[in-house]
């Protein structure tokens, strides 16, 4: 009997720590990145929880694209560390680097990056193989079906409009149900309708997944959109 509050403790102890540790998704320490002599990224501390939304707002050459290569393990940073769910990513090189990028962030650039001579399912099915995953057709056309472009699962990407295209993007991006979406200047060139129809779907597809979801951006039309704004 004298056993059981304490067994009650340590489940809650547990349930917290596990709690704590979530929260705690994505940490910064000491991070600079100079190009040259200049100083374009420089943040001592910051932490994101897991599933929170963020947006990076700040003029072009502020250093959002920047900061989201080297989340992306994209670029090495000149010092400091990106922790992605107790994985330092600053740290890792190679298949490794390449392997966890595939499985755990989901990138959406300013350009597409569509592989032109294959068909839209097939680019996400590449997304699977890169990622080191099992190729499965039927997860890869209802990620497109969520979207609502199914029907352009057999063509190629110069077949598709801007809105499909981009749809396809987010797609390919979610289809490993990554933990982290990077979302570079995602609605840059889009008029007030599209940008609307853009960011709620990003902000709905990232809470589905529980993504912790990053958009940089300049465009102050999405600002009120998110909670959490870091200026650059």
């Amino acid at each position: 009997m004298t056993n059981k509050p304490k067994n009650k403790e340590k489940a809650l102890f547990i349930c917290i720590f596990a709690q704590r540790k979530r929260k705690r998704m994505f940490q910064i320490q000491q991070l600079k990145h100079q190009y040259g002599e200049r100083l374009v990224v420089s943040i001592d501390q910051m932490q994101i929880a897991q599933g929170e939304q963020v947006l990076l707002k700040g003029a072009s050459g502020s250093g959002k694209t920047t900061l989201m290569h080297i989340i992306a393990g994209l670029l090495k940073p000149t010092s400091g560390k990106v922790n992605i769910d107790g994985t330092e990513i600053t740290a890792l090189q190679g298949a490794m680097l390449d392997k966890f990028r595939g499985q755990r962030i989901g990138m959406i650039f300013q350009q597409t990056y569509l592989i032109k001579t294959l068909t839209v399912l097939e680019n996400l099915l590449l997304a699977q193989y890169m990622a080191g995953k099992p190729q499965n057709a039927k997860h890869c056309l209802n990620s497109l079906e969520t979207l609502n472009v199914a029907h352009v699962a057999k063509q190629t990407p110069e077949q598709l409009s801007r809105g499909e295209a981009q749809r396809v993007v987010i797609g390919r991006a979610l289809v490993n149900q990554p933990s982290i979406i990077l979302a570079d200047e995602p609605t840059a060139s889009l008029d007030d309708r599209n940008t609307e129809i853009v960011i709620n779907l990003l902000m709905t597809q990232a809470k589905k997944y529980n993504a912790t979801l990053f958009v940089s951006t300049h465009d102050s039309r999405i600002a009120p959109h998110f909670s959490r704004v870091i200026q650059f």
